[in-house]
């Protein structure tokens, strides 16, 4: 089943906008190597979790992932053939909203090849270009 969120304060939420740099969640904080944002957009529930199936199924039983964004924002549709007015349509699913330099997933755990092909993997499956980042040792 797609993330969604358990409840939330308003149903239907306003389009927003998405412009700017990422201030938050845009460097590596738990793995070593991760998968960033280079451009903005929405990720859909769907598309996440198709990132995560993705990423596991390649990694077996080694390595650690984590998924760093989660699909806070419902976007709503109206009923095909259905005329103008009448309201706002029904929730129809949930996006994470990515600015540019947002980390989407992290690994740990294996060699930086597996990591780069594990996250190229992923990468496929993502709506917004990507690159893969190390961590910086301080």
């Amino acid at each position: 089943m797609p993330l969604m969120p358990k409840r939330v304060k308003f149903r239907k939420t306003h389009r927003g906008n998405y412009s700017g740099k990422a201030a938050r969640g845009n460097t590596v904080a738990f793995g070593d190597y991760g998968l960033q944002s280079l451009e903005s957009g929405w990720i859909t529930a769907r598309q996440i979790e198709a990132g995560r199936v993705a990423a596991t199924h390649f990694l077996g039983i080694e390595g650690k992932l984590w998924v760093r964004i989660f699909p806070h924002k419902s976007v709503s549709k109206k009923p095909l053939e259905t005329r103008m007015g009448k309201g706002k349509g029904e929730p129809d699913h949930w996006v994470a909203v990515v600015k540019p330099g947002t980390i989407l997933y992290e690994l740990a755990g294996v060699p930086e090849d597996i990591a780069k092909q594990t996250l190229s993997r992923t990468a496929h499956k993502m709506p917004v270009r990507v690159r893969m980042v190390a961590r910086r040792h301080v």
